[in-house]
Parts: structure tokens; C-alpha cells; sequence
């Protein structure tokens, strides 16, 4: 790839010389005799350069100056700076606002090179999380929370309306299942934090010693098998978002820790002796009534009233059934892209069963129920004999006297079920793979990639 580099330089024979050489080096080069060309370039043509190499002073103002004004519509580029009068003054001040480099002329041209490698290097890696934060924030705007109706239109509206605002803490409510981490990241990757770190953290999955100190870090030696220093949660959220799911979980004692923190945006590693500055945006997020918990005494009131500057209470997908229309299309696309399907049509008896079905797990629920449906699929036409909702015995089930029934509540994985089905066939096929495949609606080649897989027995 052809990378772009800028020249700012008003000296005919020095800009000529530099354009020539990093031309040969690969450099798709341009040249600017001063700063209002470059701004044509840079501001109304879009030239997106990778590295900028420029004077310090040129005839119509101050490198410095033009960098600052213009420093944010390129976040990535590099600037290298060139004056033939530097003074520490000015070489302060080129640091302070970002520049890679200050050098003076004459420079020696094999060390410029070595400088620009290095400013080039930068400038990648830094634009490669640009490129990240864009995609994020395209993938996570507001409208990613799909839906038409009444209660997902509100829900849009509040987060468009959060990612304009500099909030300290939020607490994201709603049963399990309804999108809470995708409210999370549509509000971090929406806002002005975007290209600051997103650290989340289940408060229910860790133990309470580990928990503190996965939060708050620790110090060596700050308790038996802390070998080395350890830099928590908070502090890698600096200038970011900490996204805290299931936090009615937390102990008592280290909400207390918690709120210190908030409070004074101040941390202490255990067994650490200072405090350290942090800046986080703290999204809290429980399937628990946390107010409720609050007036109980189970979740302390001044942690409660300091996280809920904002409350999002998520509708469960019960409540807005005509979600679906939107929701299970955009869950057949994407399982039709990662397991290479076709399936297009839904037909009506499946529409009325996933309408009418109570959908305790909500989108989640109803994401695994796609994905079992798509994989299992064998066209286009979606195969509702795989819905399998609790409740509504399906009449294209297996044809056999016996159906298969298999739990939804995630305590089996999905390549668990694909084998229990598929041992299940067999057996009750006496082991014959034609006859299994038969009954499967598959062919004898897809079963047996599928039995070799799971080392089944099958009938020579």
C-alpha cells in the first residue's frame, strides 16, 4: 500500500530535493509551498496523509499554529517538524501538542529517514484504531438497537440523546437477555470517549477477592500469589468507559471501594500506598431491581443514588412482539453469512409460533433459537421443526414415535444438542446412516462429516 506523505516546505530547492527522495523510498509525495496549499489539501481535497513534514515557519504563519487548529480533522498523521532557527520554546510546545518530532537544519538525510520509518510506524498503528473506533461506532450507533416498536423507538431516542451528553455514571436496567451490553457500547462507541478504551467486567462470574482486585489492582506481595504489579479495571478504563454487568452481585464492602472512586476519581491498588488519577465513565448494568435492593439494605442507597444520574430500563421482547418483523431477519442474515446458508423464507406457521411464544430469555433467547433454526437448515425455506419452544409441540417435529426435546436455558451448547440429535437418530435408526439421514432430512455425506466430527458409531 501506497502511503501518503505530505511536505510543507517554502524553500523550491529543499522541497524538490525531499519530495524527490521519499518518491524513490515509495512515498506517494506532495508538496505545499505554504500553509494555506496544505490547508486546500488537507481541509477542502481530503488528502488523508499518513505523515507531515514541515517547516516551522513559512510565509503566511506558524507550522505550530496551523497544527492545532487542524490537529483533530486528522487524528492519526504524524507531524515531523523542520526549522532552520528552533528554540527550545518552540520544541516544547511541538511536543506538548503532539508532534513525533523536532529537528533542526541542516539534518543529516539517512537519519530523517530513520525518524520517518519510525513517525510511519506511529502513524499505523494509530490509525488502525481510528479505523476501529469508525467501524465501532457505525456498527454501534443508536440504530443498532432494532426494533419499530413504541418501546425500541423510545429506547433510541434516550440513547441518541445520552451520546451527546458527558454523563459520569448511568445504570442500565431490564431483564436478562433484552441487550444491556449492546445499550453499553452504543453509548460508549457513540460518544465522545469512542477511541478511549471499553473494559467490561461480569461482577457475578468473579469471587469476591478476585473481583477487588481485578477492579482496583494490586501491588506485589499485596497478598499470597500477587507476584507481580497489576493494573486494574479502572485504571485501564482511564479516559474511557467501565462497563460493570450484573453489579447488584457486588459485595457490600467493595461498593463502598466503589464509590470512593467515583467520588473522587481516585484509585488505590491493594497494597499500593498512592492514589492514582483515573477518568471513567462507569455503566452499571443489572437484571435486579437495584432501587428496590437499595431501600432493602442489599445494595448500598449512596452507590445506587451516585450511579443512577441516568436510568435505561430495556422493554423484555414480551412487551414488543412486533420486534420480531425486524429482529429474526437480521438474525437469519447473519447465521445464513457465518454458516454459509440460504434460508429466505419463514413461513407463516413459524411467524405465529415465535409470536406467540412468552420468551422468558428475550432477544437472547430468541437469537439462539435463529441460530440452531439456520444451522440445522437445508434451504432456503426456514425449518420450524427446530424451534422447539417450550410449550408448542412442533408437528413437523422428527418423525419418530418419540420427539426430541432440548433445553433453552443455556445449560447445553449448541454443538452439544447437534450431537445429541444426531446420536439420538442413530440409534433409533439401529446405526444405519441412510436411514438416520432419511429421518434427519439430510444427506448421507453431511451426516457423516457430522458423525466423524463427534466420533459416533455408525453401521458398517
Amino acid at each position: 500500500m501506497i502511503e501518503t506523505l505530505l511536505i510543507i516546505e517554502d524553500e523550491k530547492l529543499l522541497g524538490s530535493e525531499l519530495s524527490r527522495h521519499y518518491r524513490q523510498s515509495g512515498w506517494e509525495v506532495l508538496l505545499a509551498a505554504n500553509l494555506s496549499e496544505a490547508r486546500e489539501l488537507l481541509l477542502n481535497k481530503k488528502v488523508e496523509p499518513l505523515l507531515i513534514l514541515s517547516d516551522m515557519n513559512l510565509p503566511d504563519g506558524n507550522a505550530l499554529d496551523f497544527m492545532e487548529k487542524i490537529k483533530k480533522e486528522i487524528s492519526y498523521a504524524e507531524w515531523l517538524f523542520l526549522t532552520g532557527y528552533g528554540n527550545v520554546p518552540d520544541s516544547v510546545r511541538a511536543l506538548r501538542l503532539g508532534a513525533y518530532d523536532f529537528l533542526e537544519k541542516p539534518c543529516d538525510l539517512d537519519r530523517l529517514d530513520l525518524i520517518v520509518a519510525s513517525a510511519a510506524r506511529s502513524a499505523s498503528i494509530q490509525r488502525r484504531v481510528v479505523d476501529q473506533t469508525k467501524h465501532r461506532h457505525r456498527r454501534y450507533s443508536p440504530d443498532a438497537y432494532v426494533g419499530h416498536s413504541r418501546q425500541a423507538q423510545g429506547v433510541r431516542q434516550l440513547l441518541a440523546k445520552l451520546t451527546q451528553v458527558p454523563f459520569s455514571a448511568l445504570i442500565i436496567g431490564g431483564e436478562s437477555g433484552t441487550g444491556k451490553g449492546l445499550a453499553a457500547r452504543i453509548l460508549h462507541y457513540g460518544s465522545s470517549r469512542a477511541q478511549q478504551p471499553m473494559i467490561e467486567v461480569n461482577c457475578a462470574a468473579l469471587p469476591r477477592e478476585l473481583l477487588e482486585s481485578e477492579l482496583f489492582g494490586h501491588e506485589p506481595g499485596a497478598f499470597t500469589g500477587a507476584a507481580g504489579r497489576h493494573r486494574g479495571l479502572l485504571e485501564q478504563a482511564d479516559g474511557g468507559t467501565l462497563f460493570m454487568d450484573e453489579i447488584g452481585e457486588m459485595p457490600l464492602d467493595l461498593q463502598a471501594k466503589l464509590l470512593k472512586v467515583i467520588e473522587d476519581h481516585k484509585v488505590r491498588r491493594l497494597g499500593g500506598e498512592k492514589e492514582i488519577q483515573v477518568d471513567v465513565q462507569i455503566v452499571a448494568a443489572s437484571n435486579r431491581d437495584l432501587e428496590k435492593m437499595a431501600r432493602d439494605g442489599s445494595f448500598r442507597a449512596d452507590l445506587y443514588h451516585r450511579l443512577s444520574v441516568f436510568k435505561l430500563i430495556l422493554p423484555p421482547l414480551r412487551e414488543a412482539v412486533e420486534d420480531l418483523d425486524e429482529l429474526v431477519p437480521l438474525f437469519v442474515a447473519e447465521y445464513n453469512a457465518k454458516a454459509g446458508r440460504q434460508v429466505k423464507d419463514i413461513p407463516d406457521a413459524v411467524w405465529d409460533k415465535l409470536k406467540a411464544h412468552y420468551w422468558p430469555g428475550n432477544v437472547r433467547e430468541l437469537r439462539n433459537v435463529i441460530e440452531r433454526c439456520v444451522l440445522f437448515s437445508d434451504g432456503p425455506t426456514f425449518p420450524g421443526q427446530w424451534l422447539q419452544l417450550p410449550g408448542q409441540p412442533s408437528a413437523d417435529a422428527l418423525q419418530t414415535e418419540q420427539g426430541i426435546w432440548l433445553p433453552l436455558d443455556g445449560s447445553m451448547a449448541l454443538d452439544d444438542m447437534d450431537c445429541f440429535i444426531i446420536k439420538t437418530a442413530l440409534e433409533r435408526a439401529d446405526n444405519n446412516l441412510t436411514a438416520a439421514a432419511r429421518a434427519l432430512g439430510a444427506t448421507r455425506e453431511t451426516l457423516r462429516y457430522r458423525v466423524r466430527k463427534y466420533n459416533l458409531k455408525i453401521a458398517d
